[in-house]
């Protein structure tokens, strides 16, 4: 098998022959070291590379798998990390300055959940600043879209998106606040769930925003996502958000019959009028729900009036949960900050009280017109952007009240489910 075939298979395609001893471990990691080497130097994904550790690992999988020895389902499998996410003896910067000579002393523990599964990580990936902002704020240099250089890899979770959709990876993790697993996703061409909010733990990563702020996975398919999720899902007594209830199965679901599944599909975000969604966009949504009708589902198109209101809700919440984080480095260090991150902090800072509390008020009455929803519905669908991915902006700053407008409107479609709490899928169509 050449080293192309390898990359190009499913993260469950490969654990699986690597269980059955078809493929080893270790030229499972070579090959995607070698892929690595050959196109990040373009695409700026990866902020470190764990080339020694990442075949230490391998040929300890190997040992063990020719010994009888599984570890779990992901036994042997490379995946990226995002630079948050806390891991034991390498850096983990959050993409920031500041952070760049930070090595934690543990693993977050959705890593203990890879490493137990078997899982073998090559790097950590790159992302925006502390999770805020462009691919521009990133203290390492910009993340490109592999599909198209010039265009936005979706933020935050910039490197995985990236690492993922260029086969430099088998899977990845995110981190999703108001959309940064499920932008990437989208805009890389992947699939991207952020899971019900207390169902991954948040113990070790740096997070942004303390009641939106989810872990959640980026692959390439369906049953990639499932895999992963299923490695770093599970009660963690660290995260006191934590929900103490069992996971289910999620590759076992995925039986692909949806025959009666009742989906409710959002009008307010395909009217152009009222979210800017563009045409491609909209006939994209709608070819889709012709097709999952023709499988069986029942299509019905539902109105959630408070929809629109997200947006600005989640970013007011956002923006203040977020001021709270770092004040001694915005005091002594601002000029260590990307100036888009800094003015980030700042904002939230400038923001009331008052504000904050009727964005919750909004927030409650949105997720409970979602939930009432869901009494009726089995799925709520809606695009998950109102375009395709847009040439990447590398000026500092919103430029103009228009663009400032677009960019609150535009958080509607993932701030959404950010809100809601409950989770949420991006996947191509």
């Amino acid at each position: 098998m050449s080293d192309q075939e390898l990359i190009f298979m499913s993260a469950a395609d490969l654990a699986t022959k690597i269980k059955e001893k078809q493929i080893s471990p270790v030229e499972a990691v070579r090959a995607y070291l070698d892929r690595i080497t050959e196109v990040d130097g373009k695409l700026n994904a990866y902020i470190t590379v764990l080339a020694e550790e990442a075949l230490a690992a391998a040929y300890q999988a190997e040992t063990d798998i020719s010994a009888g020895l599984t570890k779990g389902p992901l036994h042997g499998v490379p995946v990226g990390v995002k630079d948050q996410i806390y891991t034991k003896g390498v850096r983990t910067s959050s993409a920031s300055k500041i952070r760049s000579g930070f090595v934690p002393d543990f693993d977050a523990t959705v890593v203990e959940g890879l490493k137990k599964s078997g899982a073998i990580i090559l790097g950590k990936l790159n992302m925006t600043e502390f999770a805020m902002g462009d691919p521009i704020t990133s203290a390492f240099g910009v993340t490109h879209n592999p599909w198209d250089l010039s265009r936005n890899p979706g933020t935050s979770s910039t490197g995985s998106g990236a690492a993922t959709a260029s086969f430099m990876c088998a899977t990845s993790l995110g981190e999703d606040t108001g959309g940064s697993v499920r932008g990437p996703a989208s805009n890389c061409g992947l699939v991207g769930i952020r899971p019900s909010w207390g169902r991954v733990s948040r113990y070790g990563v740096d997070g942004a925003s303390w009641s939106l702020d989810t872990i959640g996975p980026i692959s390439r398919t369906v049953g990639d996502c499932a895999l992963t999720l299923s490695a770093i899902a599970g009660f963690d007594q660290r995260d006191r958000y934590m929900k103490d209830v069992p996971v289910p199965d999620y590759c076992a679901s995925l039986t692909g019959d949806i025959k009666g599944a009742k989906i409710g599909l959002v009008k307010e975000f395909l009217d152009p009028d009222v979210m800017g969604v563009t045409q491609p966009v909209r006939q994209g949504v709608l070819q889709a729900t012709e097709l999952l009708a023709s499988l069986g589902a029942e299509v019905e198109e539902i109105s959630l009036p408070l929809a629109p209101m997200a947006g600005v809700a989640s970013r007011i919440i956002s923006a203040v949960e977020r001021s709270s984080l770092h004040p001694e480095w915005l005091r002594d260090r601002p000029n260590e900050f990307h100036h888009n991150t800094r003015v980030a902090f700042t904002t939230g800072e400038l923001i009331p009280s008052q504000a904050y509390y009727k964005a919750q008020k909004i927030r409650t009455l949105v997720r409970k017109q979602a939930l009432e929803a869901l009494e009726q519905f089995n799925v709520l669908l809606m695009p998950g952007a109102s375009e395709p991915a847009t040439v990447m902006n590398l000026e500092p700053g919103i430029r103009s009240k228009e663009a400032a407008v677009r960019a609150l409107t535009e958080a509607s479609y993932r701030g959404f489910f950010s809100l809601v709490s409950g989770p949420a899928l991006s996947i191509c169509c």
